[in-house]
């Protein structure tokens, strides 16, 4: 038996409960858990802007060490540190033969099947197929990728979304390059990920912008070189920052039609507005037809930063041993368990950057 946060249902409190977990069969890897980032998914989860298969136990992005493994299993072994992968590619679909993991057909398939179960036998279903609000987790062996020497394992846990998220949005989606413009809107753990990955590219200017004035601090210790409170007068202000014209890139981390508005009339003509953020199905936003051809904007969505977590971890670990990627610095808040109802408040406040639980 092991300790978990369960959601019994959209629109319930979690509570914490304690499961069954089944020794991992052929293909599957059973991992102690050493942290979980809480993630804006989760609250999604949570509230029904993504349906979850209920009962369920939360928690994508994580980290820890492999306890065991079942038949078949060789790509890790018992002792192994890893980081979560909760979209595993299959490797055999359409999109997987197109080069586009990130978006395969099969990445979700873990979510829709029991994997565990309640002390009544009630089976549960592991949140986008990680399951990582429990002390541990028994997933499929693709869904682990092994963690490279350097990288601390609690810190590591937000590799898992937030970092290749972010950081994949600004050099796989967006392709920023050295000296280009860049304005990022919404700073939660994906956005202050956004906002290293653009000071990596050597992007400059680094715009923040964010509801919270509070976060002014924050964002300049992440890379930003101005912070813009938002509000209507946002696009006027980027332009102002960038001699008038936009900036080359902008970020849209929220996942709210006016803040894709926002960022899209931030953009200088020609230039690409990339949402990382993911919103509701009702949340619309519109375009002239004229504005769509005058101005001569990119206006693209990023799933997962566009990454491939097998190849771009080892990327990431490299900055971070490098000192170039600050992966406690993304971390605002360390929680337990019980503090995860409390994390959801603050995210949807808008406070703070990651919160983290450490096991």
């Amino acid at each position: 038996m092991v300790r978990a946060a369960l959601l019994p249902a959209v629109g319930e409190p979690l509570r914490l409960t304690e499961i069954v977990l089944p020794e991992p069969g052929p293909g599957k890897v059973r991992v102690k858990l050493a942290a979980a980032g809480v993630c804006h998914s989760d609250l999604s989860l949570t509230t029904g802007v993504l349906r979850p298969t209920t009962p369920v136990i939360l928690g994508h992005e994580g980290a820890g060490t492999v306890v065991s493994v079942g038949e078949g299993v060789t790509g890790v072994r018992p002792g192994d540190p890893v980081v979560l992968n909760w979209a595993p590619a299959c490797g055999r679909c359409h999109l997987c033969g197109l080069g586009e993991p990130w978006l395969c057909e099969n990445q979700y398939a873990a979510s829709v099947e029991t994997y565990a179960a309640l002390p009544d036998g009630t089976g549960l279903y592991p949140g986008l197929g990680a399951a990582a609000f429990a002390e541990e987790t028994v997933v499929n062996e693709n869904a682990v990728i092994p963690l490279p020497e350097g990288v601390p394992l609690t810190s590591a846990a937000v590799l898992g979304c937030a970092v290749l998220t972010g950081y994949g949005a600004v050099h796989n989606a967006a392709r920023v390059r050295a000296g280009e413009s860049v304005v990022v809107f919404g700073l939660g753990g994906v956005g202050l990920a956004v906002l290293q990955a653009a000071r990596i590219a050597g992007a400059a200017p680094i715009i923040a912008v964010d509801v919270s004035p509070e976060k002014e601090e924050l964002a300049l210790r992440h890379g930003a070189t101005a912070f813009v409170v938002a509000d209507e007068q946002t696009p006027k202000a980027v332009r102002r920052l960038t001699d008038g014209n936009g900036a080359d890139h902008a970020f849209e981390c929220v996942g709210r039609g006016s803040t894709i508005r926002a960022a899209w009339s931030s953009t200088r003509r020609g230039g690409r507005t990339t949402v990382v953020g993911i919103g509701g199905k009702d949340d619309l936003v519109s375009f002239s037809a004229l504005e769509v051809f005058h101005f001569a904007r990119t206006l693209t969505a990023c799933c997962y930063g566009n990454s491939d977590p097998v190849k771009d971890i080892p990327v990431l670990a490299e900055h971070v041993r490098a000192g170039r990627l600050d992966l406690e610095a993304l971390i605002t808040d360390r929680i337990t368990l019980d503090g995860i109802p409390d994390a959801f408040l603050r995210m949807a406040s808008g406070q703070g950057g990651r919160s983290l639980v450490v096991f």
